[in-house]
C-alpha cells in the first residue's frame, strides 16, 4: 500500500489548485515533499501535510462525489500543475498498488 500526503488546514479544508476551471488537490509521496511544495507556494501557508489514505479519500468522495480530482506531484520543486492528473478512482488504485 502506497502512502500519500495532502495539505489540510486546521478547520479541515483541503488545499486545491485551479486547473482550467477544475479544482485539483495536490497529493505528495511524503510529508517532506509536501513541505517543500508549501515553501514554494504562499497559498499553502495555513496548510499542513497530513496522511491521505483510503479512508480520507472515501470521506472526500462522500462530500465531493466522483468530481474529486488530484495532481500526484512527482517533483515538489516544480509547479503543482506539473503533477499527474488523476480522478478519485485512479488514485484509489494507486493507493492499493
Amino acid at each position: 500500500m502506497n502512502s500519500f500526503y495532502a495539505m489540510r488546514r486546521a478547520n479541515g479544508d483541503w488545499f486545491a489548485v485551479d486547473d482550467d476551471g477544475h479544482l485539483r488537490m495536490p497529493i505528495f509521496r511524503s510529508s517532506k515533499e509536501a513541505m517543500i511544495a508549501r515553501s514554494r507556494d504562499s497559498g499553502m501557508e495555513c496548510f499542513r501535510p497530513v496522511a491521505f489514505d483510503a479512508h480520507a479519500l472515501e470521506k472526500l468522495r462522500k462530500t465531493e462525489g466522483d468530481t474529486a480530482s488530484f495532481f500526484v506531484v512527482d517533483d515538489p520543486a516544480r509547479k503543482l500543475k506539473h503533477g499527474l492528473r488523476l480522478g478519485s478512482t485512479e488514485l484509489a488504485a494507486l493507493m492499493i498498488d
